[in-house]
């Protein structure tokens, strides 16, 4: 394995220096963790699952015009992207009632709500990711009001077509979790879809059965985590022909 620098390392990922100038390598790890990391575990494949189906889902999101740091998969675990200044907010979009939105409004989980919710968080972990609103995005200079009208019309634009996307392979999107980052081009500056696209930050239901296919097996210990990732990469067409192995990761040089 080539030996490269390590830039940062996330609960679920690991960046490292990329081959060419404003370039990253991103490393797809099997740990799981829930509740702020207060829940910690491995998922056997996990990293390589959820590298093949980001890869997917930011690929036809780029093909109809959402822009992404997304640039091509490289082996089972890592992917190019482009290095972006990430915007410190995690973007939050609810179709359907569950996790934490049932728990403070007391709605039962499943219910549809009448029209898409976005909520925003402030991405600490030390504050347990509050959440916040425009007005303290604003306030604090973690976004700018022309920002985030980008950033909800991206949104907007990601949830309709993963929605129908999702629906057509017998899934429905119930909510999930975006990033976004500023990607600089000599002078000119675009907001531009980051991080990552997977069970791990969708919700992902049996559109017939409820059945969930995503990491609230694992908050959950609702067992058979491994197959929920799996049945998603399968019904969307790109489980890996050999089935899921692993692939140690690179060496790193601190």
């Amino acid at each position: 394995m080539a030996r490269r620098r390590q830039v940062y390392e996330g609960k679920a990922k690991i960046l490292f220096e990329g081959p060419e100038p404003g370039t990253l390598v991103q490393y797809f790890k099997d740990d799981a963790t829930a509740f702020n990391a207060q829940k910690k575990g491995t998922i056997t494949g996990k990293g390589v699952l959820n590298n093949r189906i980001s890869e997917y889902l930011m690929t036809r999101l780029t093909e109809i015009g959402v822009p992404t740091h997304f640039i091509r998969r490289l082996n089972m675990r890592e992917q190019l992207i482009r290095e972006v200044e990430i915007i410190p907010l995690e973007v939050v979009v609810r179709n359907v009632a569950a996790g934490s939105l049932s728990t403070r409004l007391g709605i039962q989980e499943g219910t549809r709500l009448p029209r898409s919710i976005i909520e925003f968080y402030y991405k600490n972990d030390q504050l347990n990711d509050p959440m916040v609103s425009e007005e303290h995005i604003t306030c604090f200079g973690w976004a700018s009001t022309q920002d985030i009208d980008d950033i909800v019309a991206l949104t907007l634009r990601i949830n309709d077509f993963l929605s129908g996307l999702f629906l057509g392979v017998g899934i429905t999107l119930v909510d999930f979790k975006v990033e976004f980052g500023r990607l600089w081009e000599n002078e000119d500056m675009r907001i531009v879809l980051a991080d990552e696209i997977s069970p791990d930050n969708c919700r992902l239901w049996d559109a017939k059965t409820g059945e969930k296919m995503d990491k609230d097996r694992f908050r959950r210990d609702l067992g058979k985590v491994e197959e929920g990732y799996q049945e998603v990469a399968r019904r969307l067409g790109i489980l890996p022909e050999a089935g899921v192995r692993d692939m140690k990761g690179p060496e790193t040089v601190q």
